[in-house]
């Protein structure tokens, strides 16, 4: 049978059993056991063992639990209602002040936990509140609210990151401090689309009435809020940046942080602990048989020698290497729309990390790329998950459709951003020459 219609029907097979709801881990690990057996017969499933095997021996593995478990004992201490309280001390008195300090609490949010969702949620509860209380547009308010948490998969320590090493051999340390003036760039680019659109459009973002405003006592106080959660931070990149831990070590220093926060807000308890950790075991789980489908669908793919097929695809499209790493950045972005961001990997980073390599291209540098694709992913209708993260715990007036709405203009600036990351590259390779 030729490769074409090989190709063809192990993802049309995909394709058949995504479209009946089943979960995308067993889909893809599945058909492509089944495909190999039928491809190089039994002995071949010695190979995908053998590769598990090596992944589960990997000590970068035990990074996942340990951030996740740390994000899980974060999310539940009072670290973002006092982030909040400060921020709007600071920030209130300007026009779209409490949205662009929403937008500081998600990025300090995003450098704790790792994952996306955690942000949303806890800005969704808090901030969402009193901005609408204080005349915000609701689609302003929930765009920047959408924005900011999905910041957590782009801004290390980062569980996307990790996987993406994983799955590409890339350093996880150099993907870590890829992230960081990417994420910064991001912030910037959306704090200026705020404060050029509040010039433009007071009536969107009104500051707070002087007398609402903080001394300067009041905001010199409120600073404290912030102290905790930079020592978490400190703890984790600081410590990898400087050399002294390798990222897994670095997991154990910021649960530590984590359980400092905890005891400090009062919040290290029993059930919390308990839950936490019932949570960080069903997520690492689920992690481990997205592992799994991934080692079985890698060597699926190279067994029926799909990756000539693919490379000579990939030779037709015009414009050269960048108008293959554009094509490829626009089938990622396309299928953030209705994908979970694992599984894009799963699918997408063994056929396109060959490429990537045989064209000159640094895989970090195209591991932020795809990162960033992934976050607008989870903004993005119809199937973004922080849509729906926040759809859970906005008030009954607002819509699905305002939340879809309110993520237009947001989407555009990540999409500049994006694209000044791919022109500048030294926007993501300059911290890990530095610190590598």
């Amino acid at each position: 049978m030729s490769i074409e219609i090989l190709t063809l029907l192990f993802f049309g097979s995909l394709l058949f059993f995504l479209l009946l709801g089943l979960p995308l881990a067993f889909v893809l690990g599945g058909v492509s056991v089944i495909f190999l057996y039928f491809t190089w017969g039994f002995d071949s499933f010695y190979m995908v063992a053998s590769q598990i095997w090596g992944t589960m021996g990997s000590f970068t593995l035990v990074a996942i639990p340990l951030f996740v478990f740390m994000a899980m004992i974060l999310e539940r201490t009072g670290v973002a209602r006092d982030l909040y309280k400060m921020m709007h001390l600071w920030f209130g008195g300007l026009r779209g002040g409490l949205a662009i300090g929403t937008l500081a609490i998600c990025a300090v949010f995003a450098a704790m936990v790792g994952i996306s969702g955690a942000a949303v949620v806890a800005m969704g509860t808090i901030a969402l509140p009193s901005m609408l209380e204080r005349g915000y547009d609701k689609r302003m308010a929930l765009g920047v609210i959408n924005t900011g948490g999905g910041w957590g998969i782009l801004i290390p320590p980062s569980i996307l990151m990790i996987l993406y090493a994983l799955i590409t051999g890339v350093s996880v340390g150099k993907m870590f401090a890829a992230g960081i003036l990417p994420g910064v760039l991001l912030m910037v680019l959306t704090t200026l689309y705020i404060v050029i659109r509040c010039a433009l459009q007071p009536e969107l973002a009104p500051a707070l009435p002087k007398e609402e405003r903080a001394s300067w006592g009041e905001k010199l106080r409120a600073v404290r809020a912030v102290l905790l959660p930079i020592g978490v931070v400190v703890m984790v990149l600081g410590s990898i940046m400087g050399g002294i831990t390798t990222p897994t070590e670095a997991a154990a220093m910021g649960v530590l942080g984590a359980l400092i926060s905890a005891a400090v807000y009062g919040e290290l308890k029993w059930p919390v602990m308990q839950e936490a950790a019932i949570r960080t075991f069903k997520l690492t789980g689920m992690i481990m048989w997205i592992l799994f489908a991934a080692h079985a669908f890698s060597a699926a793919y190279q067994s029926m020698g799909a990756q000539a097929l693919i490379e000579g695809l990939m030779a037709m499209i015009p414009g050269g290497p960048w108008g293959i790493i554009i094509s490829m950045m626009l089938i990622t972005f396309l299928l953030g729309m209705v994908l979970d961001p694992v599984g894009i990997m799963m699918i997408t980073l063994p056929v396109f990390i060959p490429i990537v390599q045989s064209l000159g291209f640094d895989p970090i540098w195209f591991g932020i790329l795809f990162v960033i694709n992934m976050e607008i992913g989870y903004m993005t209708p119809p199937f973004g998950f922080n849509l729906f993260y926040l759809k859970g715990v906005v008030p009954p007036s607002i819509s699905m459709n305002d939340i879809y709405k309110s993520i237009i203009p947001f989407v555009l600036v990540e999409i500049v951003g994006l694209a000044l990351i791919m022109i500048f590259p030294e926007i993501a390779t300059y911290l890990p020459d530095l610190f590598f």
